[in-house]
């Protein structure tokens, strides 16, 4: 077994290859081809600390993630999630890799985005708002630069000096407020671990689209009820249930799943308002390992 570090994993990690990897494997959730069950969250410290446990069998690959996520962090200037990714061969049950998992983790949740942004946002899409400074800002903004081409990024941070230094580092300007960041914007991303909306519909523009990849426990949430009455596409329903806080507590009704619009089987809908509720699966970081281990050869 080969272990790969974050270094490694930067070297060879590609946005292109990686939305499309994404796009693929969650086409192929969506049909039923990959097993994963729901991951399994321990709490070790409420809204603190985490570990999540995230098996899935993939085609010729199989894998398990083991990832923690610590909100405590974030006042050491520590990273919030960091984890692990072994990955095996399906035929045989041999071990193929061990990879870090925090760029990982970092960058497939943004390249999710980036490919349902590609069905649902508006083809002239041009502002770009990010409520969040931090990890998923940087990569989000990196990845939905791929597939959309903004002429205003916008950031808005609970912390203003956060926001300042994220604006000045990428030609973004920063926000005093959410509602100045939302107002007129194309496509929207909430990253930050709300427990209570910093998001409310009636901001929203007709036909936006929104990519809420934060707060994924079940009694957290980043926006209202009016923005999750528009709309709503999940990474799976299953997951959705049981640990996005968003869908939860606003009873929100399921449009589809992303695979679902990736594979042809529901329709996308770039018109009308769009939220994409992300929690995160293990198939996703088990074709992400994929193509770290096939890009890294012998």
């Amino acid at each position: 077994m080969i272990y790969l570090d974050e270094e490694a994993v930067r070297r060879v990690l590609r946005w292109d290859d990686l939305i499309l990897a994404m796009e693929g494997v969650l086409a192929e959730f969506s049909r039923g081809n990959v097993t994963q069950p729901v991951r399994n969250v321990l709490t070790i410290e409420e809204r603190r600390r985490y570990l999540g446990i995230m098996p899935a069998i993939v085609g010729d690959v199989m894998g398990l993630k083991f990832v923690t996520f610590y909100p405590a962090n974030a006042e050491t200037g520590l990273p919030t999630h960091n984890a692990t990714i072994l990955l095996y061969r399906t035929d045989t049950g041999q071990p193929l890799a061990a990879l870090d998992g925090r760029l990982i983790t970092e960058m497939r949740t943004a390249a999710v985005s980036a490919a349902i942004t590609k069905y649902l946002a508006p083809p002239k899409s041009r502002i770009l708002a990010l409520l969040g400074s931090g990890v998923q800002a940087h990569s989000h903004l990196e990845a939905l630069s791929r597939v959309r081409t903004f002429s205003e990024v916008r950031v808005w941070s609970r912390n203003a000096a956060h926001a300042e230094r994220f604006a000045l580092e990428h030609g973004a300007t920063a926000q005093d407020s959410t509602e100045a960041a939302v107002r007129g914007a194309d496509v929207i991303v909430t990253a930050t671990a709300a427990h209570e909306p910093i998001l409310k519909g009636a901001w929203l523009k007709e036909g936006a689209h929104v990519n809420a990849v934060g707060s994924s426990r079940p009694d957290w949430r980043e926006l209202d009820e009016e923005a999750m009455a528009n709309t709503v596409v999940v990474d799976s329903r299953d997951a959705a249930a049981k640990e996005a806080g968003d869908v939860v507590m606003a009873n929100a009704q399921i449009y589809a799943e992303i695979g679902e619009i990736f594979a042809g089987m529901k329709e996308a809908t770039p018109l009308v308002t769009t939220v994409f509720k992300s929690v995160g699966l293990a198939v996703e970081d088990v074709a992400a390992a994929k193509l770290v281990v096939d890009a890294t050869g012998p």
